[in-house]
């Protein structure tokens, strides 16, 4: 493990900060926002970054130099783990919790603490993975919108659905599927056990009160949980998948397309041992300044775990009976209705639907206009 000296600072052109529209000041209220109000850090204490080697292309480079030099300078002792890609990782390594041990926080810039998001972290340091996964995107209004405010929003839209006899969703290519949430809690999804920054999605719904058909298309990805190749799959056009009681009980599009869809799921649940026909469970994203500007199938690792967090992207977890499973569906701009009333709409979510989400807004007027103008960069055209 190493210790972080004071100048390992870069600064902003060095960290190659792309968007003419940010700067070092946006930069270090992203770190701030991270560190103080998502961590809860405080001068005085140690912090752990555990990263990946930026060559893998999934964190930017300098990102982790960034934060470091950044936290520095408010008050923190920096410390560095360098930690490999490990595709099939079921929990920490016994180096890393080891090392969580020792700090008072613990800040994945590595797929790593993705990976084991849906398991109970140990005791130790408060553990945050981010996803904001370069310094562009760490000075962004994604990272530098105030992280309370989501933790409420996602706690309102958790409410509503929760509350809800009825939730419909469709989509421009087809989707149609309803139903409603469990009202037993013993039987709803776990939430990440892990501190997600930014909070960029609602809890997610069990996907066994729900039926319906829901359309497939561009391709299939990876979940974060498990690394295999390939990670993506390009789907040509749309297949339809009909859901039941959180199983794929059919599959209809083109014979071929139809055919290399139900070879993937062979193959991911035979490396895996694992339920083919699976339908953990499903979420949207809430954050309306998730932006990711390249193309998904440049590298669909990194697309879904910088995308997702989105309003335009709704996910599924399948094959698999855990979240996140090991195989993703990617609906685009949904429609949700909840009780029929729309509280999505195409790919927007309407705030003023929900009064709770509107009264919430009048706190953080700079979150209400990102409402207003939300990112239409999810990498897929």
């Amino acid at each position: 493990m190493l210790t972080c000296p004071v100048n390992v600072g870069l600064d902003v052109q060095t960290a190659n900060l792309a968007d003419p529209m940010s700067s070092e000041a946006d930069l270090r209220r992203g770190v701030h926002n991270l560190l103080f109000n998502c961590a809860g850090a405080k001068r005085g204490e140690r912090l752990l970054i555990l990263r990946e080697d930026h060559s893998h292309g999934y964190y930017g480079e300098g990102l982790a130099e960034v934060v470091a030099s950044q936290a520095t300078s408010m008050g923190l002792t920096v410390e560095f783990h360098d930690v490999p890609i490990l595709p099939d990782a079921e929990d920490l390594p016994a180096d890393v919790s080891a090392a969580c041990a020792n700090v008072d926080h613990a800040l994945f810039l590595a797929r790593l603490g993705d990976q084991v998001r849906f398991r109970t972290r140990p005791t130790g340091a408060q553990q945050i993975v981010s996803y904001a996964l370069d310094v562009e995107m760490l000075a962004s209004p994604f990272a530098t919108a105030p992280y309370q405010a989501f933790v409420e929003l996602k706690a309102i839209v958790n409410r509503t659905f929760s509350a809800a006899q009825n939730i419909r969703v469709s989509c421009p290519r087809g989707t149609d599927f309803q139903g409603r949430v469990s009202s037993s809690p013993g039987l709803q999804p776990a939430d990440v056990g892990i501190k997600r920054f930014p909070m960029p999605v609602f809890a997610p719904l069990d996907a066994a009160g729900f039926k319906g058909r829901v359309a497939v298309a561009h391709f299939l990805a990876g979940t974060g949980s498990k690394y295999y190749e390939p990670y993506g799959l390009p789907i040509n056009g749309t297949v339809f998948a009909d859901i039941e009681r959180a199983r794929i009980v059919g599959w209809h599009g083109t014979s071929g397309e139809v055919a290399k869809v139900m070879a993937h799921y062979r193959f991911v649940a035979d490396r895996y041992g694992i339920d083919r026909d699976v339908v953990h469970s499903w979420h949207a994203g809430i954050h309306p300044a998730c932006a990711f500007r390249q193309r998904a199938d440049v590298n669909y690792k990194r697309w879904s775990g910088g995308a997702f967090g989105n309003p335009r992207l709704l996910h599924f977890h399948t094959c698999g009976a855990y979240a996140p499973g090991e195989i993703c569906w990617n609906i685009v701009d949904p429609t949700i209705e909840v009780d029929e009333k729309v509280i999505w709409r195409k790919g927007r979510l309407e705030v003023d639907a929900i009064p709770e989400m509107r009264d919430c807004l009048r706190q953080y007027p700079e979150i209400a206009a990102l409402y207003e103008a939300p990112s239409q960069d999810i990498g897929i055209a």
